[in-house]
């Protein structure tokens, strides 16, 4: 494994209570060959298995083992450990950790800092095959891998039971891989749209009644904010239209504060013409109030029956009226039934190049989640809709960008 470069990367090792754990002394070794810097952290029950003091001989650090050293009260940050990491990576993952960390029980320093960290998690499970199989086992790893958890899947050898089956930890030598493979893609995306300039709409709009009445929706604008991020990190000029949000403006985002339709569509089309990749992911309100009232509608009053509403403009399809050759335009389809035929009827509509598809009706996509599922669909009727798992809308992002990248 000499042709592995992991210079400069700062890992986290996590180690659990399984007889693998012996496999770690040579995985950190490969880890530390390749460039790294690693700071070990075991579980209580690791190190009934290894000693922590081989694994500091190994990487030139202390392990840390507890939320504080006994002897000195010194404070171990789990904070501080999940800011320092470019790669967390828990080899062996027994069933009790992999549940933990699915379940968020922070017990013990290993699962505290999983819980803090900011950078990819990688885990290598290990077991005996009957526990591999459990059905608890299956969701705990189908939990995480909608967390954005990379799974190392195990290999199918003679267990530690002596019974033959899947359970077997990855060999040390094809985890490291796994991480060099995954920094040396990062890398080579880190720049892929380095030059475009990216125009992202997100989050709700608001469109006024009165004073403190308003019509909205549940967007929280966290599907359009990762897809920023995303594009940011890949090095694009990304110009960001949000309606009402409060997440914070991702790092080399320029971020265009909006409140209406209206208002978003103004400011879509003043850097529409500019952009190379136009990306639709805000939720607009399809209707605004006819008349804004400049004072709070009192509710004594016996002649308010019903709002007279008014369209709001389709801005997506206005955009597509807009499209020059060469430029990519990209909407959202969030349905509720027919979403196949619905999101294909947008994208002919509205003059898209590809739409993505999610729905209320799978558990985790939507509005206010964490994750999402999402189909593509293609103006191209040559290409095939590509579909995706339920993932972490970082993940998502990735995914929506990739694809971007193969029009």
């Amino acid at each position: 494994m000499d042709n592995l470069n992991l210079k400069n990367k700062h890992i986290i090792l996590g180690i659990t209570g399984g007889i693998a754990a012996y496999k770690s002394a040579v995985l950190a070794r490969l880890f530390v060959k390749a460039g790294a810097e690693v700071q070990v952290i075991m579980t209580p029950n690791a190190r009934e298995f290894i000693a922590p003091v081989t694994m500091s001989a190994l990487t030139g650090k202390p392990v840390v083992t507890q939320f504080f050293s006994a002897n000195s009260g010194e404070w171990h940050s789990h904070v501080d450990l999940g800011l320092w990491a470019d790669a967390m990576v828990i080899a062996p993952a027994t069933a009790c950790t992999l549940a933990k960390m699915a379940t968020g029980v922070a017990d013990n320093m290993l699962v505290t800092s999983y819980l803090s960290a900011k950078c990819p998690v990688f885990v290598a499970p290990a077991m005996d095959l009957d526990m591999m199989a459990h059905p608890s086992t299956a969701r705990n790893l189908a939990t995480l891998a909608a967390d954005g958890v990379h799974i190392i899947e195990p290999a199918t050898g003679e267990l530690a039971s002596h019974l033959t089956g899947r359970g077997r930890m990855e060999e040390p030598a094809r985890i490291a891989a796994v991480l060099d493979e995954f920094f040396a893609a990062q890398s080579a995306d880190s720049a892929s749209l380095a030059g475009k300039k990216v125009l992202i709409s997100a989050g709700p709009t608001v469109e006024r009644i009165d004073p403190v009445r308003y019509i909205s929706n549940f967007s929280t604008g966290k599907m359009g904010y990762a897809i920023a991020a995303e594009a940011a990190r890949r090095g694009a000029e990304v110009v960001l239209v949000s309606g009402p949000c409060s997440l914070p403006t991702p790092a080399g985002v320029r971020r265009v504060d909006v409140e209406s339709a209206r208002e978003m569509l103004a400011a879509v089309e003043q850097d529409f013409a500019s952009a190379d990749i136009a990306i639709m992911a805000a939720a607009v309100a399809d209707y605004a109030p006819a008349e804004y009232v400049d004072h709070k509608i009192k509710r004594e009053r016996d002649d308010i029956d019903s709002i007279a509403l008014v369209k709001n403009p389709d801005i997506a399809r206005t955009v597509g009226q807009m499209k020059r050759p060469g430029q990519l335009l990209v909407g959202f389809a969030l349905e509720t039934d027919h979403g196949p035929e619905n999101a294909v009827n947008k994208l002919r509509s509205k003059k898209l190049d590809m739409i993505v598809l999610n729905s209320l009706s799978d558990p985790g996509a939507g509005f206010g989640t964490d994750t999402n599922k999402v189909s593509i669909f293609f103006a191209d009727t040559s290409r095939p809709a590509v579909r995706f798992e339920l993932k972490d809308k970082t993940a998502v992002a990735a995914d929506i960008l990739d694809t971007i990248a193969t029009l």
